[in-house]
């Protein structure tokens, strides 16, 4: 079955706690079966279909693929990992807190960890062919890995070496990994790699100079691979996310909050959901026609 065209015939918004309701016409190539998500039931091609929910669900097909995601144990590296979990992706989960990181391979049980710092090269080099031989594929990668550096700090007061460490992992690091991986994408004609960015490297963050450009190299070199494999079934995109809801932000004062989600138009910080549902359509087949593209999750901060 292919889908071929959504046509919403009427929305009805509702009230409380009763949901939106849609009538919807879905041409196919096929019959598509039952949605437990959305509660609409079998139907052919052209028929009209009425789904009761909050939201539809896309069919992702993620067939026997092969998952790299460095910074898997913690925030969205594992939100990521949980959502291509659903979809029966082998997962290969990659973390340099070895504590973290066996709590994450006890929740999912994935194919592979391996506890790394994604700085060197050489161990970086050692995963991705022993993931690769052992699979004969690497079909997605994830890099979610990255430290903010020393904050709050001007320019001129910054010190050498933390530029260079919040550069070695949050650019050299997505260097390293996609890398490796690009040659058995390449064997495979087909590939879907992610570099998770930030606002900050659109926009720049007063006081966060090394994060903020290290986020900006990390587009730079979305944008440089997504032209240089555009013919070759590999995309590579990035997302820029605003201030997602994690354990860190939980932890912090309202008012520092506060301060954050006020130049968000939507007043509110992303979730760990959100930022997951997103980038399991970017890394999915059905994503084929972008490339080098740098998608916002930014509740409207980014307009560009």
């Amino acid at each position: 079955m292919q889908l071929r065209s959504i046509n919403i015939l009427k929305i009805k918004v509702g009230t409380g706690t009763e949901p939106v309701a849609f009538l919807i016409r879905i041409k196919t190539t096929g019959c598509v079966k039952k949605n437990q998500t959305t509660g609409c039931k079998n139907f052919e091609s052209g028929s009209l279909v009425f789904c009761r929910n909050n939201h539809f669900t896309m069919d992702l097909n993620f067939k026997d693929q092969v998952a790299v995601i460095t910074g898997a144990a913690s925030g969205l590296g594992l939100a990521i990992a949980e959502k291509l979990a659903q979809y029966k992706v082998k997962l290969v989960l990659i973390d340099r807190d070895r504590e973290l990181l066996k709590a994450a391979v006890n929740k999912l049980a994935p194919s592979g960890s391996w506890a790394l710092d994604i700085t060197d090269e050489k161990a970086v080099q050692g995963m991705m062919d022993a993931t690769g031989s052992k699979y004969g594929r690497i079909d997605i990668l994830v890099n979610s890995a990255g430290i903010t550096g020393i904050t709050n700090t001007k320019s001129h007061l910054v010190e050498s070496a933390n530029l260079r460490s919040v550069f070695d992992v949050n650019f050299m690091g997505s260097y390293h990994t996609s890398k490796y991986a690009l040659p058995w994408m390449l064997k495979n004609d087909y590939g879907r790699i992610l570099h998770v960015a930030s606002i900050a490297g659109k926009e720049g963050n007063a006081g966060m100079l090394a994060y903020s450009a290290s986020k900006a190299a990390v587009i730079g070199m979305t944008k440089v691979q997504g032209k240089e494999y555009a013919e070759t079934g590999i995309t590579v995109n990035a997302l820029a996310p605003a201030v997602i809801r994690t354990a860190l932000v939980e932890a912090m004062p309202e008012e520092q909050v506060k301060y954050m989600t006020d130049k968000i138009p939507m007043k509110r910080c992303g979730t760990l959901e959100e930022a997951a549902g997103m980038a399991a359509y970017i890394l999915s087949p059905q994503n084929s026609f972008t490339t080098g593209f740098t998608f916002d999750l930014s509740g409207g901060r980014a307009t560009y």
